[in-house]
Parts: structure tokens; C-alpha cells; sequence
């Protein structure tokens, strides 16, 4: 059974053809789809969310999620690499936070065992990010968060960075506090694990971190006057032309676990809809083989609602 199918790339919308296959329908992009029927809907790869914490949060429902890949942002790394493959959903991982001497979250009840390594110098910081790669971490999770603890001087953030990218690990920021997001990017941080919440940032500090670096969303984590901050941040770092990438922090409080709903109502208030949210979502590529793929029933590109995304099963291809 083939049907002739749009999809989406990550980038843009394409034609091919979906097909049956042993373990489940798979996608050529090639194919030609000439009389063919075609799909009553559009597909996609699996979803990514950006900020999970996998150890706090029950694992099992998300292997019938439509999140096909997770990017855990501290957590305790050989747990981590023990938690891989989960079924049909890639695991990402930072390993442990790198915070100052008693910096957050070295002082938070919910940190598990091992998910934290203190550094208080170059030589400290060099050992932490060897050991994080070495574990498997292809990210670098530094805490930056001023209303709780110390944070890295400017010099000895300045050479984690530094370290980091010898090493060709990205570095990504929790900035927390008054003036810490404008800090780590001026630094050279090119990734923050929050969109900022903890001030209203100005047009040109929005732009010159447009073109800087990229925001994490997790606004469904905030309420009241910080989650107004956060989304109208959001909203013009969109609109001078920053990157944004679908992330909840999971495992921070009640949320479900698989696509969030209210993050993506929070992401639609900052006007990140259609094909910008769905990129936002960075799919996984429905052409590499085992790849889950995702149908969005009844949908054209115009109307592709992330949550009405399913996975697309032997049936749908008999419709």
C-alpha cells in the first residue's frame, strides 16, 4: 500500500510518498507519486523538546508520545546513558550542571545524586567538561542563576566557553537574574536553556541577542508578570529574527509528559505558529530508516496543528 504524501522537512514542505513496510510505514521522498491516492493529511518526524530532565519525570509515556527525540539539560550522566535508547525516542544529554562552589543547583533538594560538578577553576572546569564528553554529553549545561547562589566570574566563564568548544561541545546557559542573559551571550554563550524571564529586555539588547544566540522556550513554567516577560521577550527575539526551539523543562513541576499543550498556546502568544512552530519542534528526519513518523490527520501545510500529530499507523495508509 503507497500513498502520495506532503511532508515536512524541518525547513519546508515537500512531496513523496508514504509506504507499508515490515516495521511500519516509511516515507520515500523520492518516489514517484504519479496516480497514486493521496494521504488525507501531512506527516513530519518525531518532535523534539529541547529541555527535559528525564530523571525527574516517569519515562514510560513517551514512547507512545509524539516526541521522537529529548535533550536531558542536567541530570546525573551515567544514569543518562543507561536511560538510552528509549524506545522510539533519542536521548540527548549535558550530564551534570557546572555551577560555582555552592551555585545553583548545588543547594536544590530536587538535583539528583550526581547531577551537579561545583568548579572553581580552569583546571576544575577542564575535568568536568572531559568527563561530561567522555560520559557520552553532547551538550554543555552551565548555571548562571544570580538570585540563587554564586555564579562564574566573567574570566572563568569566558574559559569554560572556551573549553567547551576545544572540545566541540556546545555550551547551554540557565541565566537567571537581573542582567545574566545580556552577561553569558556578551561572554559567548550561544544557546540559553530559558528564554529570559527575569527582566524585560530591550529592543537592541533583543536584537544583538537575535543575532547572537538561541532561546530555549520553556514559557509553560512560568505564571503572572514572569510569564508576561517571558512571552513578550520571545515575541520580538522572534521578530528580529532569533531562533527559537520548543523546550518545557520537564520534570519542573506537574506537565505532561510528551507535547505540551500550554507550551504551545505559549509559543502562539509570541506569534511562533505554523511553519516557524513547527521548525521551532526541529523533527526528527521522517526519511532516515526507523524513523516514527507523525500524520497530522485531516491537514494541509496551512492548517498543520502540532497537536493534533499522531503517529501514523498501517491504517491510515488503508483510509
Amino acid at each position: 500500500m503507497r500513498a502520495a504524501v506532503c511532508w515536512f522537512d524541518g525547513e519546508e514542505w515537500r512531496d513523496g510518498v508514504v509506504a507499508a513496510g515490515a516495521s511500519g510505514p516509511r516515507l520515500l521522498p523520492d518516489a514517484d507519486n504519479n496516480g497514486l491516492p493521496r494521504l488525507n493529511g501531512v506527516i513530519t518526524g518525531g518532535f523534539t523538546d529541547h529541555h527535559v530532565h528525564l530523571q525527574l519525570v516517569e519515562l514510560a509515556p513517551l514512547a507512545g508520545s509524539t516526541l521522537g527525540r529529548v535533550v536531558d539539560l542536567g541530570g546525573d550522566p551515567a544514569v543518562l546513558e543507561e536511560l538510552r535508547p528509549l524506545e522510539g525516542v533519542e536521548v540527548l544529554y549535558a550530564g551534570a550542571f557546572l555551577t560555582p562552589p555552592g551555585g545553583y543547583p548545588s543547594n536544590r533538594s530536587w538535583a539528583p545524586s550526581g547531577s551537579v560538578r561545583e568548579v572553581a577553576d580552569e583546571d576544575a572546569a577542564e575535568r568536568a567538561i572531559a568527563e561530561m564528553k567522555d560520559a557520552g554529553a553532547v551538550r554543555i549545561k552551565v548555571a548562571s542563576n544570580s538570585t540563587a547562589g554564586p555564579v562564574f566570574s566573567d574570566m572563568l566563564l569566558r574559559a569554560i566557553i572556551s573549553i567547551a568548544a576545544s572540545h566541540r561541545v556546545p555550551i547551554v546557559v540557565h541565566a537567571e537574574g537581573r542582567g545574566e542573559a545580556q552577561r553569558v551571550v556578551r561572554l559567548g554563550a550561544e544557546r540559553l536553556a530559558h528564554a529570559p524571564f527575569s527582566e524585560r529586555l530591550s529592543d537592541s539588547e533583543i536584537s544583538g541577542q537575535a543575532a547572537s544566540a538561541a532561546w530555549i522556550s520553556t514559557l509553560s513554567i512560568h505564571d503572572g508578570e514572569t510569564y508576561d516577560i517571558a512571552v513578550d521577550n520571545v515575541r520580538r527575539f522572534r521578530s528580529a529574527g532569533g531562533t527559537v526551539l520548543y523546550g518545557t523543562d520537564l520534570g519542573n513541576g506537574p506537565m505532561p509528559v510528551g507535547l505540551n499543550p500550554r507550551e504551545i498556546a505559549a509559543l502562539r502568544e509570541a506569534r511562533v505558529d505554523g511553519s516557524d512552530l513547527l521548525q521551532a519542534l526541529a523533527p526528527l528526519d521522517p526519511t532516515a530508516p526507523g524513523s516514527r513518523l507523525l500524520f497530522f490527520p485531516g491537514c494541509t501545510p496551512d492548517t498543520a496543528n502540532p497537536l493534533l500529530a499522531r503517529l501514523l499507523t498501517p491504517a491510515d495508509l488503508e483510509a
